[in-house]
């Protein structure tokens, strides 16, 4: 009997690959279905026999899973990117430049409009599927990719594939599937998906796997990543790809000159709304494999690859009325609300207008027909405005609001800033509410099941007024019935003559106690995601982690002046007065001190040191790396008496060398002699374990 069980998965494997990859089915569906229901029965009669990669397991389960953050093997960088023809001749130039006249391909592939996804293979079994993420780390979404009809869970027997292998693709839901997806949610009477995209990114976090097997998304691969690649060159590899039972596209092209490019951008500006899929540019990849290692990446993107970005689609419409949205800085943004009209797949009736000046370029009227476009497809903005005859009357000119429209106080413009602030910002309900759901938010403390609309309903109810104020809150029962509070609870607060004094409202008991229990956790998320949650202006996570790990602790960051934050890394004078100024204002000082005494995180763990093998070194640390990520070697040359250093100069003891390290750098490094260390000699140095998952 495992020996059917075997055989069965073995027939349905290739009858998925036979009708989802090469669109040529060998029976029929009720064939398969006959096939599929045998196995289920057989693996429901024998559990011993259960693997994750069955085909049976492509119908998703409703166990609800939350997402284990992982870090990927290697980085999962993002492209640079451009609108202009001219720019994608100006890679090409710089590339042929930087190879120093060495001929090279060039692979032009579609740029479809989803998600990333990593999907990790052992011995040509999926093992592990994860999201981009920040591109160090990502979401470990295996058991619902798993449900992906396109993704290969075990490879092809026959063909000849890397004992271990990472495959980077698009997961994507094709317009078919989204009609439908959008026509079901409308008769339910749920919210609809704005595009596409949106729609695949909310299918593949959701916790129920059923959900994702029933929305019939798809990948198409982009990367093949081993150790013992078969090939020498980019689009050979993807083209092995399919062999393994990979569905690739057809769209992809190798070119070799600057014509062949143009020819293959034009075709595909034209022909990609004939596509069952939606797409939002051209990526472009030097083919070859051994220049990509030459040509390196910076810290943000590869230099062997750029995406061209299409032209967004434009509508015309007419404008009925601005309105002014405040956001959690006191930034307040126009916003133009016109006549719906069709754009790029779904309607638009909102498009953002920036700022003052952009009102005014356009000379803006009420009434005025407009043309609307879609910033990279997903964002509605208005252009331009259709001309007038000179004697045509138009509607109330457009002016920008002197006063927030919230709370009426009066706004105010920086020198060499676009944006008008609202100057209320200690008490402007926008700028509150702003600041408290950035606090909780995934890449700040992290508190689950405190969305929006439940930080509106606290506001309201006089529970939250500041970030601080989620520490207070306190869980009573009280004459069988639940109370959440802003302090301890008591029933005279509702009935006696304190009346008022401490905020409370009615609420369910399970429901209010996860999020009690998620606040009560969010006191071990670490400093630098603390100060991240701060929201302090320019200061975003990056930056945060830089800060926290040069200061470690927010009393010597408080206590620095701008000249002092310049000579941080990454740090500039924008950032410098930011950081400066918002310690100066007194109610942020004093919410860090209340946050402090609730228990957050001010200050990284004290580290102990493990000797002084690195004792007095400066050392600079550029590339990306496997087995540890940056802010770890950082963190580990400290531990070793090293300093780290930013910039290559005669003082620098050596340059711990990963993979894309810049050519310039590596030039800078010879010209003055720096030895350069690679990963693995750094790790056999200091006896690091060399880990890649």
């Amino acid at each position: 009997m495992n020996e059917r069980i075997l055989q069965l998965r073995r027939e349905l494997h290739r009858h998925n690959h036979n009708y989802y990859v090469l669109n040529k089915p060998e029976i029929t569906d009720r064939e398969f279905d006959e096939l599929m229901n045998e196995l289920i029965a057989l693996e429901k009669e024998h559990p011993e026999m259960y693997d994750p990669n069955s085909p049976t397991q492509r119908v998703g389960s409703d166990i609800s899973t939350d997402f284990v953050q992982m870090e990927h093997q290697r980085p999962m960088l993002s492209l640079s990117n451009t609108y202009s023809r001219e720019e994608v001749s100006d890679f090409y130039r710089r590339t042929a430049e930087a190879l120093k006249g060495e001929d090279f391909e060039v692979c032009c592939e579609l740029k479809f409009d989803g998600l990333s996804i990593s999907l990790i293979y052992e011995d040509g079994v999926l093992k592990r599927a994860l999201t981009r993420g920040d591109g160090l780390r990502g979401d470990d979404v295996t058991v619902n990719v798993r449900t992906i009809a396109s993704v290969p869970l075990q490879l092809l027997p026959d063909s000849k594939y890397p004992k271990r292998l990472e495959v980077r693709g698009e997961v994507f839901m094709p317009w078919r599937s989204f009609e439908h997806l959008n026509e079901e949610r409308e008769k339910a009477g749920e919210p609809l998906f704005a595009n596409p995209r949106n729609a695949a990114s909310g299918t593949l976090k959701s916790k129920d796997s059923r959900v994702v097997a029933q929305r019939h998304l798809d990948v198409l691969p982009y990367a093949v990543m081993s150790d013992e690649l078969p090939l020498e060159k980019h689009e050979a590899n993807l083209q092995k790809a399919k062999e393994w039972g990979f569905k690739v596209s057809d769209a992809m092209t190798v070119c070799r000159t600057m014509e062949d490019i143009q020819n293959f951008l034009e075709k595909w500006e034209a022909e990609r709304k004939n596509l069952p899929m939606a797409t939002d540019g051209v990526v472009l990849k030097v083919n070859d494999l051994r220049q990509q290692t030459f040509l390196g990446a910076t810290a943000k993107s590869p230099r062997w690859a750029i995406a061209y970005k299409f032209q967004a689609e434009r509508a015309k419409t007419r404008l009925k009325a601005v309105t002014f949205q405040v956001g959690r800085t006191g930034a307040v943004t126009p916003v133009a609300n016109m006549e719906p009209v069709l754009l790029a797949g779904t309607m638009v009736k909102r498009a953002s207008l920036h700022n003052e000046d952009v009102i005014k370029q356009l000379d803006l009227h009420l009434g005025d027909w407009v043309y609307v476009e879609k910033a990279g497809e997903i964002i509605p903005q208005i252009v331009g405005v259709e001309p007038v005859a000179e004697n045509e009357q138009r509607g109330e000119k457009i002016a920008f609001i002197k006063e927030c429209p919230e709370c009426g106080a009066p706004l105010i413009r920086y020198d060499g800033e676009a944006a008008h602030y609202c100057t209320n910002e200690a008490s402007c309900p926008p700028q509150i509410k702003g600041r408290i759901e950035h606090f909780i938010g995934r890449d700040a403390m992290n508190i689950m099941n405190l969305g929006s609309e439940v930080v509106d309903k606290y506001y309201e109810q006089g529970l939250l007024s500041s970030p601080s104020d989620l520490y207070r809150l306190r869980l009573t029962k009280w004459d069988d019935a639940w109370w959440l509070s802003k302090g301890e609870f008591s029933p005279s607060d509702l009935f006696g003559e304190t009346k008022g004094n401490t905020p409370a409202m009615l609420v369910t008991q399970r429901a209010t106690q996860k999020v009690i229990e998620a606040i009560e956790a969010s006191k071990s998320v670490g400093f630098d995601r603390v100060l991240f949650a701060l929201g302090i202006r320019f200061v975003g996570k990056v930056v945060a982690k830089t800060l926290a790990y040069h200061f470690k602790n927010v009393q010597a960051l408080r206590e620095a002046g701008i000249d002092e934050l310049l000579q941080v890394e990454g740090v500039g004078q924008g950032i410098a007065t930011s950081v400066v100024n918002y310690f100066a204002n007194r109610e942020n000082a004093r919410l860090v001190e209340e946050l402090m005494a609730f228990g957050l995180q001010m200050a990284l763990p004290v580290q102990k040191s493990l000797g002084d093998i690195l004792n007095e070194k400066r050392i600079v640390i550029s590339g990306v790396f496997k087995f540890h990520s940056r802010e770890e070697y950082k963190e580990i040359i400290e531990q070793y008496g090293g300093k780290n250093v930013g910039s290559i100069s005669s003082k620098t003891s050596f340059v711990l060398a990963g993979e894309g390290m810049g050519p310039s750098k590596r030039e800078k490094a010879n010209q003055l002699g720096v030895p350069l260390m690679d990963e693995e000699q750094f790790c056999e140095l200091l006896q690091l374990e060399m880990k890649t998952e």
